[in-house]
């Protein structure tokens, strides 16, 4: 089995963190991290976003920022939308029809300017399942 070490030797662990892509690292992340544009475009899900959701990477970037949210206020542009449930539990579409309820953080960009919403999702259906709500 090949091992790919990403570090020169005498690198130090903090020049390691700071050479590895923001893409990689949120790839790595074993929580649901989903980027969305202000136009509602889907830009980054990774591997445990898809997961949670039923669907392969590539189906995920495929679908539309409405498609992934089971339900939504209508008329309402996809950054706003995910301002106004910052830290809310949210009703996601899995694959197979059901409802996948998960609490959705605050974009960590958080500037007035920009076009770009990056949130993870803690999925608690089950846990809502068994206290019955």
């Amino acid at each position: 089995m090949e091992r790919r070490h990403n570090s020169h030797p005498g690198q130090s662990p903090v020049d390691t963190l700071q050479q590895l892509p923001a893409l990689v690292v949120l790839e790595r992340i074993p929580v649901p991290v989903l980027a969305i544009a202000d136009d509602g475009t889907i830009l980054f899900a990774n591997s445990a976003f898809a997961e949670m959701l039923g669907h392969t990477h590539h189906e995920v970037l495929a679908l539309e920022f409405e498609e992934v949210f089971d339900q939504l206020p209508p008329a309402e542009a996809a950054l706003e939308i995910v301002h106004a449930f910052a830290n809310v539990v949210v009703s996601l579409a899995h694959s197979d029809g059901s409802p996948v309820r998960a609490l959705m953080s605050k974009s960590a960009l958080q500037r007035d300017n920009d076009r770009v919403a990056l949130v993870t999702f803690q999925d608690l259906t089950e846990q809502l399942w068994l206290e019955g709500r």
